[in-house]
């Protein structure tokens, strides 16, 4: 796709996590945020970031990402609700500046697997600090699709937190995102393009457009819905 209509995709999406506001707000408590340092590796837009810094106004707060249009909305929507966010385009994988809590939801990836995610994190959030640390896991046995689709290397919850234990983490806090959450994110990250796709059916994008919409709920509804789960895990150090 173009850059017009990659720029849209997520519009219609809060954050980009099956997340629901009662739970976002349920995670911030158990972040316990006062003053210090806050990073989110892998920001995005940032939407749980600005919340975090909504709550606590003398927390130091930065945003780390490539992705310069998540970026862009980030450092517009900090602007318009008056908040002081750092959002930065840097490689979260090489972020070396300890902090006395973190982000990192969904973007494992970054740092080549969930365990290199869990050493690498370890390292950045100082002695005595947390981290919220989101992640896939298989909530039941996958079939040969929903391996294609994420890979080889997402783990059961059981070895997830074995990773985590396994890196020096201790778990504070453990939900998982429940069916609600799941469906509303997927159909979020497909409302833009549905919305555009009905006010502009002639458009010479528009097949592509089409084909991507009807593979992505196929993928979800036949291949991972229920087999893909998604936790939240506060760890400490």
């Amino acid at each position: 796709m173009d850059d017009e209509l990659n720029a849209l995709r997520r519009t219609r999406m809060r954050w980009n996590t099956p997340l629901s506001e009662p739970h976002a707000e349920l995670l911030l408590d158990r972040m316990e945020l006062a003053g210090g340092h806050l990073v989110d590796l892998g920001c995005g837009w940032g939407e749980l970031l600005l919340r975090a810094a909504a709550r606590a106004p003398g927390l130091h707060v930065t945003g780390v990402d490539t992705d310069v249009t998540g970026l862009e909305r980030g450092r517009a929507a900090a602007a318009s609700r008056g908040l002081s966010v750092d959002f930065l385009e840097a490689d979260a994988a090489s972020w070396d500046v300890a902090a006395e809590r973190a982000f990192c939801i969904g973007a494992a990836h970054i740092f080549g697997s969930t365990k290199g995610a869990l050493d690498a994190l370890a390292r950045v959030v100082a002695p005595g600090g947390r981290l919220l640390y989101g992640d896939g896991f298989w909530a039941a046995p996958p079939g040969p699709a929903a391996r294609e689709i994420f890979g080889p290397d997402v783990l059961t919850l059981p070895d997830l937190l074995d990773a985590a234990t396994g890196a020096g983490w201790r778990v504070l806090h453990l939900s998982t995102a429940d069916r609600l959450e799941w469906d509303d994110f997927e159909s979020t990250s497909r409302r833009a393009w549905e919305e555009w796709l009905a006010a502009h059916p002639a458009d010479p994008r528009a097949g592509a457009v089409r084909e991507w919409l009807d593979r992505r709920l196929r993928e979800y509804v036949r291949g991972y819905r229920g087999v893909l789960g998604f936790t939240y895990l506060v760890l400490g150090r």
